[in-house]
């Protein structure tokens, strides 16, 4: 049995580079969400067996202070509305990379 090693190098950068790419569109994605004032707020979930559970004073002051973060910004509405519109393109193409990987799979 022989090992193809230049293959082996060539998936293995090729799915590095690919992980790059996808985590820096997502996190750029988000960065420009929270840019344009839209900051993704997600309630906390709170399960029994956790070690910390937060209570409702807790939640109520992250919403707080995240709606506070919402009006911090300081850029025009056509500016929000353009760095809106780039935030969901970062994320179009998280998704577009995701599926083209998958059709690599699949088909490839």
């Amino acid at each position: 049995m022989t090992i193809d090693w230049y293959a082996f190098l060539v998936v293995f950068v090729v799915a590095l580079v690919g992980a790059g790419v996808l985590v820096t569109l997502y996190a750029l994605g988000l960065r420009l969400l929270v840019a344009a004032g839209r900051p993704p707020v997600v309630p906390p979930a709170e399960f029994p067996d956790a070690i910390t559970v937060l209570t409702p004073k807790q939640a109520a002051k992250a919403e707080k202070k995240a709606a506070k973060a919402a009006k911090k910004v300081a850029l025009s509405p056509a500016q929000q509305t353009l760095v809106l519109a780039l935030a969901y393109a970062c994320f179009g193409l998280c998704g577009a990379c995701v599926l083209a990987a998958v059709a690599l799979l699949v088909f490839g």
